[in-house]
């Protein structure tokens, strides 16, 4: 075991570079080799939308006229520009932004996660981190992506900036994912610890991101709108860097600078069907007895413009472009892989015995039935990018290793009390499936990671699985059913093999949602 955590090692350091596959450089720690380059192509996917890159493509700035272009809007900017922010990546595209910009920034206001900047400055990540004599106010708050007191103060300060603009100030709003949790400002009589109680209790039924931020944008003073609301006369320009499947403006941070579409009636639905209409605090039912369709003023928000300059569908692109680098038939499955984490899991699972049929034997393929199976996987899951055909008929005829990407936000739903994230759950139960049949003469790996760096309430990004990791486990004398019936898959992978199927990356500065790789190499 030393030995090979010595290799990798080496690989970790080493650049790059595809693989002789076939060649005895292939047969050499194939297994270490594999995981490597899905760790490498998932640190390519993450950079791809970092802050910095992505301010630079968005912004253009004239020095000499002080026209400031976002794209085909041009504004005039006279000591007028002021900026908050709030979001996992919220530090860095501050940062980007206020060299961009300069002395033409007056005051910004930021909210950011508990410990960002510490982490950035540990991790030698200096160009994250705002200058000494910044003017951008910085608050942390949100431990563990969830709502608290730090948050709120942060919310009421930036609530404060935008209430103070004129007619003739423009307001930079930069937005990503986390950014709920770091604006925080409940309509009274609703307090922060009601709203944030009836927010766990949909999140452990399983209620989706989408689902989640209406009930948030129902019940605060600037999402749905309400930040636009409040900085008015003056220009909005929103740069929204999406942590949401399909990219609705409305949806991402819950939509401070997008009029809410949603009712009461759709909050009260939603409540319905997850059983929580009847538990509802007294303060949560006044405040929805007097909402209307649209609580936060005019349907229209004439005077804002959002952009959205970093998506999933961006990352998957760049890693797909890496992934053909290194000799890979790459193929971006999907973008919006949503639903519960046990039939994503059972659909990945199904891909790759699909897949890897198709791909070892062209001739013969996997069985009629385990093709129905996996289509009909697939709709129920209802993807609506899904590339699931293409991919497949990709594969055909490939004699190399094939990387199949995808990105999105599966759910978990709790049943126990352990410790882990839905990339962590997702890749065990996917390990998990992969035991259960024979693969055929194939290596699979699968890898899922979320690129903000940190998978729920614990310090690894994700994980990555062989076939193999049913039976390593129980010679470790691991049950992975034991750890999965509890939501204690953080533990599993901290005791599975010492640790070295986590993966780690630190805060990475973004937030896109998550990266599912799924590679198959034919032995």
């Amino acid at each position: 075991m030393a030995a090979a955590l010595q290799v990798l090692r080496h690989l970790a350091r080493a650049p790059l570079s595809p693989l002789l596959w076939g060649g005895p450089l292939a047969r050499l720690a194939s297994s270490m080799a594999l995981a490597e380059q899905a760790r490498q192509l998932f640190e390519s996917t993450v950079s791809a939308v970092l802050p910095g890159p992505m301010l630079q493509r968005a912004l253009s700035l004239d020095p000499d006229s002080g026209q400031l272009k976002v794209r085909d809007r041009s504004f005039q900017l006279q000591q007028n520009l002021y900026l908050v922010g709030f979001g996992k990546a919220v530090l860095g595209m501050a940062t980007a932004a206020e060299e961009l910009l300069g002395q033409h920034l007056v005051q910004g206001v930021i909210s950011v996660p508990k410990g960002i900047r510490a982490a950035m400055e540990s991790a030698g990540k200096q160009e994250m981190l705002l200058k000494p004599h910044s003017r951008v106010q910085v608050f942390e708050g949100a431990e563990n992506n969830l709502p608290d007191r730090d948050a709120l103060r942060a919310a009421l300060a930036i609530r404060q900036l935008a209430e103070g603009l004129t007619a003739d100030d423009l307001l930079l709003v930069l937005i990503s994912g986390g950014g709920s949790a770091l604006l925080p400002a409940p309509i009274p009589p609703v307090t922060l610890e009601e709203k944030q109680t009836l927010t766990k209790l949909l999140a452990a039924r399983g209620a989706t991101i989408q689902e989640l931020n209406t009930i948030r944008k129902a019940l605060s003073q600037l999402k749905g709108g309400g930040l636009a609301q409040a900085a008015y006369p003056a220009q909005v320009v929103s740069l929204i860097l999406s942590d949401v499947v399909g990219d609705p403006v409305e949806v991402i941070a819950s939509g401070p600078t997008v009029a809410s579409i949603h009712s009461v009636q759709d909050c009260l639905h939603i409540l319905n069907r997850y059983g929580l209409r009847a538990a509802l605090p007294r303060s949560v039912k006044t405040v929805l007895a007097r909402a209307d369709s649209d609580p936060h003023g005019p349907h229209t928000c004439g005077h804002v413009l959002n952009v959205i300059i970093g998506s999933n569908a961006l990352a998957l692109a760049e890693a797909q472009k890496q992934a053909e680098a290194l000799g890979y038939r790459a193929v971006v499955l999907s973008t919006a892989i949503q639903g519960d984490v046990k039939s994503v899991a059972q659909f990945y699972a199904l891909l790759a015995r699909v897949a890897g049929a198709r791909l070892t034997m062209p001739g013969a393929g996997a069985s009629v039935e385990e093709d129905e199976q996996l289509y009909e996987l697939a709709a129920e899951l209802q993807l609506p990018d899904l590339q699931l055909k293409e991919a497949l008929e990709a594969v055909v005829g490939t004699r190399g290793p094939v990387c199949l990407l995808a990105g999105g936000e599966p759910t978990v739903q709790l049943q126990g009390s352990g410790k882990g994230g839905r990339n962590q759950e997702l890749a065990l139960r996917v390990g998990a499936e992969l035991g259960r049949w024979p693969l055929g003469p194939i290596d699979v790996l699968f890898l899922s990671g979320g690129t903000d760096g940190q998978d729920g309430p614990t310090e690894a990004a994700g994980a990555w699985v062989r076939p193999e990791l049913i039976s390593q486990a129980a010679a470790q004398g691991l049950d992975v059913a034991a750890f999965l019936a509890h939501n204690d898959s953080h533990t599993f992978f901290c005791r599975f093999q010492g640790g070295a199927h986590l993966l780690h990356t630190g805060l990475t500065g973004t937030n896109v949602m998550d990266a599912h790789l799924l590679f198959l190499q034919p032995r």
